[in-house]
């Protein structure tokens, strides 16, 4: 059987893994490109054709290009291959694979790196929003070896710094998409928040959780997820997502008291699963919403004061340290920048594999 051949790279970005791709290398109609993404990571919930691990955290894909914009150095299209249900989604954004870009892009040759420190300003083309990235290159090469750690993976790493610019309201038009600080939808009170990513909070208490059980736990409860969902969903339209039963977004976090000096505690859902740790923009929504007086996590939380505010949100595999710079001489904080510590990791480079369009299969 004749097979499509195409260059890749695989990296870790943060915690999460995925493949990284020229642009150039793949076909510019969307729907054809998006086949092969799913061939590529693999179809069904086994993926067992392709390079995904069955797991959301792994079925990611990162294409990368020289920017449309002048004040970038490349366009970053992020996509989501929804594991069981072979479909695509380049709604949302993804802050751990784009710790992954900076480096893919100096493996590439898109970016030329300097001595000591590289700044790679990414356009991250699913939000139209800007991120700063600062890489370590010693000696004008990529460096992979570090003392910074992160949880979630093992090891250290050399750290990548993310500066997120102006980012509120990237996917949904509005910080706040309902134009709620708080809406009832299900019996629960929620607080939706798109600061980079569509996040929606909601008190663990009350789906009778005390929000500190194991990923593992929360994902043997179906009539937990079926109600989540339920939320969902009807929250799609409110958020100006339209109907989200086949999108990644948004993310259901359920938010409770810290138990280890942090802002917050979270449980997100991405969107079926519980994530092990939890995502970049999804920590960076999820503080926003904590820090946004009369949300749902008021009389949870203890805000930092000062226009920048060092903020730890806790997860299932740890913390996440988040550093905002927010201005509050309005009636709702401003966030003007979000900065986050990630690594990342050439894992593979090499050929890919996938079946010929005329061979590809349901």
């Amino acid at each position: 059987m004749k097979q499509l051949e195409i260059p890749f790279m695989q990296l870790r970005g943060g915690s999460s893994k995925g493949l990284y791709f020229l642009a150039s290398d793949l076909p510019s109609e969307a729907d054809v490109r998006n086949a092969i993404l799913v061939d590529a990571v693999g179809r069904g919930s086994r993926q067992i054709d392709g390079l995904g691990g069955a797991d959301p955290l792994t079925s990611k894909v990162a294409i990368v290009g020289p920017s449309t914009r002048a004040d970038a150095d490349i366009d970053f299209l992020f996509a989501q291959v929804v594991v069981g249900q072979d479909v695509v989604d380049t709604t949302p954004n993804c802050g751990n694979i784009l710790a992954g870009v900076g480096p893919f892009a100096v493996e590439a040759g898109l970016v030329r790196a300097q001595p000591g420190k590289t700044c790679v300003t990414v356009h991250m083309v699913n939000s139209g929003k800007l991120c700063a990235l600062l890489l370590a290159t010693p000696d004008g090469v990529m460096e992979y070896e570090g003392d910074t750690a992160i949880d979630g993976v093992p090891g250290t790493s050399a750290a990548v710094v993310c500066n997120y610019l102006d980012v509120a309201g990237s996917i949904c038009g509005a910080l706040l998409p309902t134009g709620n600080v708080v809406d009832s939808v299900g019996g629960v009170r929620v607080t939706c928040v798109d600061n980079g990513m569509p996040v929606v909070a909601l008190l663990a208490k009350d789906f009778g959780l005390t929000g500190h059980e194991s990923p593992e736990k929360l994902n043997s409860d179906q009539a937990l997820k079926t109600r989540l969902e339920s939320i969902r969903i009807e929250l799609g339209p409110m958020m100006n997502l339209g109907d989200v039963a086949d999108k990644a977004v948004p993310k259901m976090c359920l938010i409770s008291p810290a138990l280890h000096g942090g802002l917050i505690n979270t449980r997100t859902f991405i969107p079926h699963k519980c994530h092990s740790a939890v995502g970049v923009l999804g920590a960076v929504s999820a503080a926003t919403a904590a820090i946004i007086p009369g949300s749902v996590a008021e009389g949870l939380v203890n805000v930092p004061l000062g226009e920048t505010k060092q903020i730890s949100v806790e997860h299932p595999s740890g913390e996440f340290s988040i550093s905002l710079e927010v201005d509050e001489s309005g009636e709702l904080p401003e966030i003007k920048k979000a900065g986050v510590l990630r690594t990342a990791r050439l894992l593979s480079r090499g050929v890919l594999f996938v079946p010929a369009p005329a061979k590809r299969g349901p």
